[in-house]
């Protein structure tokens, strides 16, 4: 019963993040770069900011599995245990949206500040090779952080205390 909480709750989520992430990545595109319709480029530098948001969003799993089974452990009921696993596990998966926001938002303004080229520019006008290039170093930094996102989110988990003998 609980796992199929952890799914609905997850799936739920990850729809959630991803359709918020690509309505935001469409409206700034169009209303600060006039980005329009039919943009492969554009769309694929999209694409790279979302599978590197979801991929650091998932590093929240293990974390709340950890607390799902330390939970499970107390006397509590079932419903009791559902409603503080879906609470806590939207903090930890909307923590972890957070960092993944920003660790692309850092990674983007930093290679643009660093590249003579303005990359957005570039993207606006389809340059599908900036687009590969700006999407990849967007999803390595996702690869790079996610162990540090889910080291983060496991420092917020209630272990009980044990003592040395």
């Amino acid at each position: 019963m609980l796992a199929l909480i952890e799914i609905i709750s997850a799936l739920s989520m990850g729809i959630f993040i991803l359709a918020a992430t690509y309505q935001l990545l469409k409206y700034v595109g169009r209303k600060r770069y006039c980005i329009h319709q039919n943009n492969q480029a554009y769309s694929i530098f999209m694409a790279s900011v979302l599978f590197a948001i979801g991929y650091t969003v998932s590093s929240a799993i293990q974390p709340l599995i950890s607390l799902f089974r330390i939970l499970a452990m107390k006397e509590v009921s079932d419903l009791s245990l559902a409603m503080r696993f879906i609470l806590t596990g939207g903090t930890y998966i909307g923590m972890a949206f957070v960092i993944g926001a920003v660790v692309c938002l850092l990674g983007i303004v930093v290679y643009t500040y660093l590249t003579p080229v303005d990359e957005f520019e570039e993207l606006k006008n389809n340059n599908l090779a900036v687009a590969f290039i700006v999407g990849s170093i967007v999803i390595t930094l996702s690869l790079l952080t996610k162990d540090g996102v889910s080291l983060l989110l496991e420092s917020f988990i209630p272990y009980p205390e044990q003592y040395p003998k």
